[in-house]
């Protein structure tokens, strides 16, 4: 591994007011890197953005983004910005495509013709491999995604092979397993750990569905934002799985949360299962362990908690 980690770059964050997005941002400018954010706030918050980047609120499909590019001189370019929703994928999927697919390709025709010399996506594991047979899974299973979402993402990292073998772009793939943290927004990304913070927060009754138990691999934001500043101070390439390489139900989950809320009275309901819902995800992380030197940090709980504290906050 080649670390250049004194070096200061020009950046471009897509989806920087997002909830992963803004995270990194604000670990880029600390690190002393100039960023620039794209960002539509579709779902992304004014209130994320860091006021030392600067802020250009616009489509990543809109023509207007080659002026950024002209003006940027950058030198990477994370992309972030995406259509986020698994099930508005099902129910519109060529909306999906526009933003996921449409979009990314105007970022990376931008990325080619201003010639950036690296770009690091931000994919996903488990809507990639679905119900895999092998557990923890690694980035050489097949990726068969059963969702317009998970299509459109491996679009993408095929179009990566393509603009790294002819364009000679520098292409990192991050595959992240279930992401939550602060700053997740509990309507539009529907992460289970904070849509029950946030249920309980509103006196609501959280609902789990089915038996509950269905597997995730959950990480915790800061962990992702330390895989993306990992591929930006190596000269790996590749694509990896950021994840923890744990399994744990749902239900487990719903306990982790109601142990941090000792002062209600939290029943425990569960609806009908969700006709088709994976049943397991679990990423192998060994790749990035080597090649990039990465690992989650802490434990599950200590993120729950770190996570309700900042809801309460709201």
């Amino acid at each position: 591994m080649i670390e250049i980690q004194n070096k200061k770059y020009n950046i471009l964050v897509t989806g920087g007011a997002g909830f992963i997005g803004s995270h990194l941002v604000d670990s880029l400018i600390e690190k002393g890197h100039q960023v620039e954010i794209i960002d539509n706030l579709a779902t992304g918050q004014k209130e994320n953005l860091n006021p030392a980047a600067k802020f250009h609120q616009l489509s990543i499909e809109d023509q207007k983004v080659a002026d950024i590019f002209e003006q940027g001189e950058f030198d990477c370019v994370f992309h972030l910005a995406a259509q986020i929703n698994v099930r508005s994928s099902i129910e519109d999927p060529i909306n999906d495509a526009q933003a996921n697919i449409l979009g990314a390709l105007n970022i990376l025709e931008n990325c080619k013709k201003y010639q950036v010399p690296k770009f690091i996506f931000s994919s996903t594991g488990g809507a990639l491999y679905g119900d895999a047979e092998i557990l923890p899974t690694p980035e050489t299973y097949p990726a068969k995604p059963i969702s317009p979402y998970g299509i459109a993402k491996l679009t993408i990292e095929n179009y990566l092979h393509y603009y790294s073998l002819v364009h000679n772009l520098k292409t990192t793939i991050l595959r992240y397993s279930n992401v939550y943290g602060p700053r997740q927004n509990s309507l539009a990304e529907a992460g289970v750990v904070s849509i029950f913070i946030n249920k309980i927060l509103q006196n609501e009754q959280p609902v789990i569905n089915g038996d509950g138990k269905q597997t995730r691999d959950y990480v915790y934001v800061s962990d992702v934002v330390a895989a993306n500043i990992a591929a930006l101070e190596n000269e790996n390439i590749g694509t990896y799985n950021i994840a923890t390489a744990k399994e744990t139900d749902v239900n487990q989950i719903f306990n982790l949360i109601k142990d941090n809320f000792s002062d209600r009275e939290i029943k425990e309901e569960h609806s009908a299962g969700i006709a088709g819902e994976q049943r397991t995800s679990c990423l192998d992380i060994g790749l990035a362990q080597k090649e990039l030197g990465w690992a989650p940090g802490g434990a599950l709980e200590d993120g729950i908690e770190k996570t309700v504290e900042w809801f309460r906050r709201l």
